[in-house]
């Protein structure tokens, strides 16, 4: 990962405004970079795809269960990143039973592209997807990366070494 500054995307979200009423009280909301990183530090990691098993099982969940010692080293947010709709990325995080970790739908796969972490997964049926890694952003601006090694177009691994909580958490420690 070449860039030093999170790149400017806007970001299609959904969000819960009870003004709606119904069985589905929610709504479009663009959320900008700048509204995420800009004057926060942020711990952010992209996967390949919810429902996803390591995804699932290891990454995301690890996170969520180490999220208050993640905030306890000044962290403002955690958020999740994957090439999905807004409404897998809310279905995966209930049924995960996610409260802490902000889910970030990268649909278009435009902030993914320009970070440089697009990858074919076309072997998997996947189309284009985040490589896996994770990053410490302080101000939108990177400080700290662990990108999964062997990065590639149809990667027949799906390496999970270095972009879990515990590498992330050793880090904000030692710093």
């Amino acid at each position: 990962m070449g860039i030093t500054q999170v790149p400017q995307v806007i970001f299609k979200t959904r969000v819960r405004d009870e003004s709606i009423g119904g069985d589905n009280p929610y709504r479009w909301q663009d959320v900008t970079t700048d509204d995420l990183f800009k004057a926060k530090k942020v711990v952010l990691f992209a996967l390949p795809g919810a429902f996803t098993p390591t995804c699932s099982s290891t990454h995301l969940p690890g996170y969520e269960a180490k999220y208050q010692q993640l905030i306890d080293q000044g962290v403002d947010d955690v958020i999740c990143l994957s090439v999905n709709d807004a409404f897998t990325m809310f279905q995966w995080a209930k049924a995960l039973g996610i409260q802490q970790v902000k889910m970030l739908p990268d649909g278009n796969a435009e902030f993914s592209k320009l970070m440089g972490m697009l990858v074919k997964k076309e072997n998997l049926g996947f189309g284009n997807r985040s490589w896996r890694y994770s990053m410490f952003v302080n101000d939108s601006k990177i400080e700290k990366a662990f990108v999964e090694p062997g990065m590639s177009d149809n990667c027949a691994e799906d390496p999970f070494t270095c972009s879990d909580v515990d590498t992330m958490l050793a880090y904000l420690r030692s710093a």
